[in-house]
């Protein structure tokens, strides 16, 4: 260990927090030293060539040589394929069933000795040597993944060699050999002594040469994902983190792909370490010829299996929401400004600071507190001293408006006499080792237990547990130290990759379940949060998570680095997200660490405002994140920023429910509607808020004016009205006081209007062309069905008019109608 590490440990968690990370550490190490299988011999396996093909209803299973390929086309048009017995089911991914297959489609032979599927949305192709290919039904590829191949451990004599794969026995290839020989069912199909079930394997894939990558969970780097390796392992960087940090606190294996040909989503279901390397084409690369992109999945162990959802962007989110799950509605408070702080230090501090934004006139939806309220940092417990009457603090902030959000981390003190420790070990809740023994690790309360959130039990015990929380007068929570964390000075902190999970009853190891491990916490915190208080939306987001994660709750970017690369990281972890299902998140404005400059914090605060989870945070050491306190012309705009903001509630509500009944993010590249746009696709740094507004936030210090990409169509700014036309770029004035904000022509939104009623803000539409808009009106914070009201306006004698369509036909809006642009 370098001394360095050591120094640097006891300077962060103090003298006796270091050492025992230290221990936790070397303790680590030896627990998988004994606790994984030894490195061996390794046998490469292709499948060979076909052999025989069964057709069934939306596909059917192709045998090879050496592997079996299962492919089925859904009625709604996702594609699935599962290598040597890999079923759509069990995966954490999944929010029910696998989708029901295509009656109308079937496996039949293709003309190069392989079969093809076809079906109203895709044709997929299977060669005679496994490659899998899917096609527009024009004909188009939209996507090439070449045949896999596989590394299994062998034991005893057997072959050496899978035909045609030209090598010996192969060892090592690649990170993480040792630790990381992988799981999942393999038909060896003559290939020897093989270990059952531990194979890790490569995908290598292609996509047309114009394509552009974009998601694999929260990226800081991005949106769109340039040429490089990408890791698969949820981790906490150790401090604050900006574009160059890779991986982050949620990965995903799912890439959004957008290209000429189509747009479509690839998601291959294994939650083992992995990694993907991505390499964009070149057009016209090498005599003329198209040099395809590529897309290499690597993973350690666990099932080969892939989804494929193609169309619109619109169609694919609608299809992976519904393969993974709608995305949890968060309560209508939660869609306003949020103020967070690691080191309030006391309910008189909480007090103060609230008391600041009304006075000031500021609106405030939510306070947030950090672990410096616990009792020693211990989850759901309180300091007493420092909130003598917390459920008296909540009552009272619910009164102005305002309330209590609550940390909670998994991690629980290892005391025997703690009455949570106590109460999980009697419940038998908590991680093992291979002999039984609990896993430990060292977090903020000192030595900690982890509850196995693969463990159904498990998950129901600590969702009861978030009564107490309801209790101190909680609204909501939000998950923290979750991929999991166990601080250590060196290697990774988290729990041995040999630790055991119960795995929903099928028992595997923290490999397989570290990637999971904070999905499995959101649905305990949220089904019990259901539980408890069933008449209300529960309120939960978490820093880690996985696919599917959106049904729980959304997300938040982690301990960004307060400087302007940390606020461009913020807006791409946003975008990536959004095209990954999870559409409510949002960053550390102002960023984690250090002090933001007033320009900085401000141009922060106007980014934040346009995003869904709107929410200053800082850690305990950092500088202020209260508007007032960088001065008053920083308040002023701020107080600006804030107020469009709340104009724009209504808005937010109607994307809220669009997303739970779409998938659609709130926020969406500025390519969303035409993904066909080459230069849209390269477009970072501004992004569509629904389908009405187009944000070009101030991402650069000392900027007071900056270039927009437009799509195409009649676009006003804002704060001008002055129209221009896309596509093609403007340059646009973007004084300290605003960022631009354009709204596309003919687009119908709900506002609020002076007196906090809602009305329709109308932006008149093109001559000759005409535009619309949905608006879904607030019922509350409880579960009232909402329904979707649709507007159409248009131009009559150069007049705008706006109406309300209905089954029936179009009637007057119902709503005061203000008309901008004309």
């Amino acid at each position: 260990m370098d001394g360095r590490e050591l120094v640097r440990s006891m300077k962060v968690f103090g003298a006796v927090q270091g050492l025992r990370a230290v221990r936790s550490a070397w303790r680590r190490r030896r627990t998988d030293a004994w606790g994984l299988p030894p490195l061996g011999a390794e046998r490469a396996r292709v499948p060979g060539l076909a052999v025989e093909a069964k057709p069934a209803p939306g596909g059917g299973t192709v045998r090879f040589a050496r592997s079996t390929l299962r492919i089925c086309v859904s009625s709604g048009g996702t594609v699935f394929w599962g290598w040597d017995g890999a079923g759509p089911l069990p995966s954490y991914a999944l929010a029910g069933e696998a989708p029901d297959a295509d009656p109308r489609a079937f496996l039949e032979p293709d003309t190069d000795g392989g079969w093809r599927i076809v079906s109203e949305r895709v044709t997929v192709t299977v060669s005679r040597h496994g490659a899998v290919e899917l096609r527009t039904p024009g004909g188009v590829m939209l996507r090439r993944d070449l045949p896999p191949r596989w590394w299994e451990p062998v034991t005893g004599p057997g072959e050496d060699t899978a035909a045609g794969d030209g090598g010996g026995t192969v060892a090592g290839d690649g990170e993480g050999a040792r630790a990381d020989a992988g799981a999942g069912a393999v038909a060896g199909n003559g290939a020897g002594a093989v270990v059952p079930g531990s194979a890790r394997w490569v995908q290598r894939s292609e996509v047309p040469a114009d394509a552009r990558f974009f998601g694999l969970g929260g990226r800081a780097a991005g949106p769109r994902l340039r040429d490089g390796s990408y890791r698969l392992w949820n981790t906490d960087p150790k401090g604050g983190f900006g574009p160059g940090d890779d991986p982050l606190y949620l990965t995903m294996p799912v890439q959004f792909v957008v290209s000429d040909a189509g747009t479509h989503l690839a998601f291959h279901d294994n939650s083992w370490d992995g990694r993907v390397t991505l390499a964009e084409g070149e057009e016209g690369a090498g005599s003329g010829h198209d040099r395809p992109g590529t897309s290499e999945v690597r993973m350690t162990g666990g099932p080969l299996r892939c989804w494929v959802v193609v169309g619109t962007p619109a169609r694919v989110l609608h299809g992976w929401a519904a393969l993974t799950g709608a995305p949890a509605l968060p309560p209508s408070w939660a869609l306003g400004p949020q103020h967070a702080r690691w080191g309030f230090g006391s309910a008189r501090e909480v007090r103060r600071v609230v008391a600041g934004y009304r006075e000031r006139g500021l609106p405030l939806s939510a306070v947030h507190l950090d672990i410096d309220h616990y009792d020693g940092h211990r989850v759901f417990t309180v300091d007493r001293e420092r909130f003598p009457d917390l459920p008296g603090l909540a009552e009272e902030l619910r009164e102005q408006g305002v309330r209590l959000v609550s940390i909670v981390d998994p991690a629980v003190k290892a005391e025997p006499g703690d009455p949570l420790y106590d109460g999980g070990s009697a419940a038998d809740a908590f991680v093992k080792d291979a002999r039984g023994q609990e896993i430990r690790g060292v977090v903020w309360p000192g030595e900690c237990a982890y509850p196995d959130f693969t463990d159904p039990a498990v998950r129901k015990w600590w969702g009861g547990l978030y009564e107490e929380r309801l209790r101190q007068g909680f609204a909501g929570v939000w998950h923290d130290m979750n991929e999991p964390v166990s601080f250590v000075p060196f290697g990774d902190p988290t729990l041995p990759r040999s630790a055991r999970h119960a795995l929903e009853g099928r028992g595997g190891d923290h490999r397989e379940a570290h990637n999971v491990y904070a999905l499995t916490m959101a649905e305990a915190g949220y089904e019990g949060l259901r539980r408890l208080r069933p008449d209300e939306r529960p309120f939960l987001f978490s820093r880690s998570g996985w696919a599917g994660m959106q049904r729980y709750g959304g997300t938040w970017s982690g301990d960004v680095a307060t400087g302007w690369p940390g606020l461009r990281a913020s807006l791409s972890l946003v975008l990536g997200l959004g095209l990954c299902g999870v559409p409510y998140s949002g960053p550390d404005v102002g960023g984690f660490d250090g002090s933001p400059s007033p320009e900085l914090f401000l141009r922060w605060y106007q980014l934040g405002a346009w995003l869904p989870l709107f929410r200053t945070h800082a850690a305990i050491d950092a500088g202020r994140r209260e508007p007032w306190e960088f001065g008053p012309e920083v308040l002023e705009h701020a107080r600006a920023a804030l107020a469009e903001r709340e104009r724009l509630r209504p808005y937010f509500t109607t994307l809220a429910r669009l997303a739970r009944m779409t998938g659609a993010p709130y926020v969406r590249p500025v390519w969303w509607g035409a993904p066909e746009d080459r230069v849209l696709r390269d477009c970072e740094d501004a992004f569509l808020l629904g389908d009405a507004l187009l944000v070009a936030p101030v991402l650069t210090s000392g900027a007071d004016r900056r270039a927009v990409r437009l799509p195409r169509g009649r676009w006003y700014d804002t704060a001008t009205g002055r129209a221009y036309e896309g596509p093609g770029q403007v340059l646009l004035d973007a004084p300290l006081s605003r960022v631009p904000v354009l709204a596309r022509a003919g687009a119908v939104l709900p506002v609020r209007g002076e007196g906090g009623e809602p009305e329709l803000e109308v932006w008149a539409p093109a001559p000759g062309r005409t535009g619309g808009g949905l608006v879904v009106r607030d019922t509350g914070d409880g579960w009232e069905p909402a329904a979707i009201e649709r507007y159409q306006s248009r131009l009559v004698d150069g007049r705008v008019v706006v109406e309300r369509v209905t089954d029936d036909g179009v009637e007057e809006p119902g709503l005061p109608v203000r008309v901008r642009g004309l």
